[in-house]
C-alpha cells in the first residue's frame, strides 16, 4: 500500500461512521429526544417519554451484553470483545450529579448536542463548548479526584 493510500483510508474507513451517526441523529431528532421541552417534562415528571427512551436504551444495551458475553461474540476485525469489571467509587456519584445538574440547566446531555446544533439550534454551541471544557478540566484534575 502506498503512502497515498495510506492516508486516504483512515478517511474512507470513517465514512461508515459519519453515515451511522447522521442517521442517529436523525432518529434522536424524530423521537425528540433532543427536545428542551422533553427534557425539562422528565425533569418535571410530567412524562414518560424519556424515561421509555432511556430504559430501552438500557434494555437493549443489558441483552446486548448478555449475548456478547454468553456467544463469545467477536469485532467486525475478528478481535474479542472484553468487558471488563469495574469498581464502585463515591466519584461517581459525584460526576452522575454534576451530569445530571447539567444535564437539568441546560436540557442537554452529551449524546444529542450535535443534533440540536444540526436542528439550527446554535445556542447549544454554548453548551457544546462548556462540556469540552468541562472535558479538559476533569483530564487536567483527574489525579486529584476521588476515584
Amino acid at each position: 500500500m502506498s503512502i497515498k493510500e495510506k492516508n486516504k483510508a483512515p478517511l474512507t474507513g470513517n465514512i461508515k461512521y459519519l453515515i451511522v451517526g447522521v442517521l442517529f441523529g436523525i432518529v434522536f431528532v424524530k423521537a425528540e429526544i433532543i427536545s428542551w421541552f422533553r427534557i425539562q417534562e422528565m425533569f418535571r415528571l410530567q412524562s414518560f417519554h424519556m424515561y421509555g427512551v432511556i430504559g430501552s436504551a438500557v434494555l437493549v444495551g443489558l441483552v446486548s451484553v448478555l449475548i456478547i458475553r454468553k456467544f463469545d461474540i467477536k469485532t467486525l476485525g475478528g478481535e474479542k470483545i472484553v468487558l471488563p469489571v469495574k469498581a464502585f467509587s463515591k466519584g461517581q456519584i459525584y460526576g452522575g450529579l454534576l451530569f445530571g445538574l447539567g444535564w437539568a440547566i441546560t436540557g442537554a446531555c452529551p449524546g444529542p448536542l450535535f443534533a440540536q446544533i444540526g436542528t439550527g439550534a446554535t445556542i447549544v454551541i454554548i453548551t457544546f463548548l462548556s462540556a469540552v471544557a468541562g472535558t479538559w478540566t476533569y483530564g487536567y484534575l483527574k489525579e486529584k479526584l476521588p476515584h
